[in-house]
């Protein structure tokens, strides 16, 4: 059983480094940057099933560390949370086959709002997504861990670790601090240790 879970652990291990570490990533740095920090605008996270999971904690993690988000569901789009869109928004959209039909017709009920710039993490660079996208954010296509080859496992984690990517550059790039950390983060463990923190200094 040892062997097998190690097995496992590196299945998951040779797949994040497997992610491509190309330029897109910084361009949807600058994407999100321009249209949230300096246009006041917000990052629109969406997926569908197990992508929107992962939308939805890039989401949460981008807005407790210092940049607005949303998860926005695709099916809820369709019935009048559309209107959570703004002007200055950036869409990051999260599709492991890059033509989910929910985020493609997103995408398309989107544009009739606003031209919103498009952010996308997939597993696809042929899928129908790819060129609407301003920026491309590949997976590397990993083979799942799941003894079926179908069920989202090594897939999730690549997407997972593409969105701590981007929101850890763009900590970097606006000077994220402990102190704007302890701002939004007054409950729990990681609240009293960022104020304990902070006033230690």
């Amino acid at each position: 059983m040892s062997e097998k879970v190690r097995n496992l652990l590196e299945h998951e291990a040779r797949a994040i480094d497997n992610i491509p570490a190309s330029g897109e990533f910084e361009k949807a740095v600058g994407i999100i940057h321009q249209q949230v920090h300096n246009r006041k605008g917000k990052l629109v996270c969406s997926g569908m099933g197990k992508a929107g999971q992962i939308a939805n904690n890039i989401a949460t993690t981008f807005s407790s560390t210092g940049t607005p988000s949303d998860f926005l569901h695709p099916a809820d789009a369709q019935h009048g949370d559309l209107g959570v869109l703004q002007e200055n928004d950036v869409l990051l959209f999260v599709s492991n086959s890059g033509k989910t039909r929910e985020i493609l017709e997103l995408y398309s009920l989107s544009q009739r709002l606003f031209k919103l710039p498009i952010i996308l993490i997939t597993g696809n660079p042929e899928g129908d997504l790819v060129r609407e996208a301003d920026a491309v954010l590949y997976t590397g296509n990993p083979d799942e861990v799941c003894p079926l080859g179908l069920t989202p496992t090594t897939s999730t984690t690549a997407m997972t670790v593409i969105g701590d990517i981007l929101v850890v550059m763009m900590m970097e790039k606006i000077g994220f601090t402990r102190e704007d950390y302890s701002k939004r983060h007054h409950g729990g463990y990681l609240g009293h240790k960022s104020r304990n923190s902070t006033d230690s200094k």
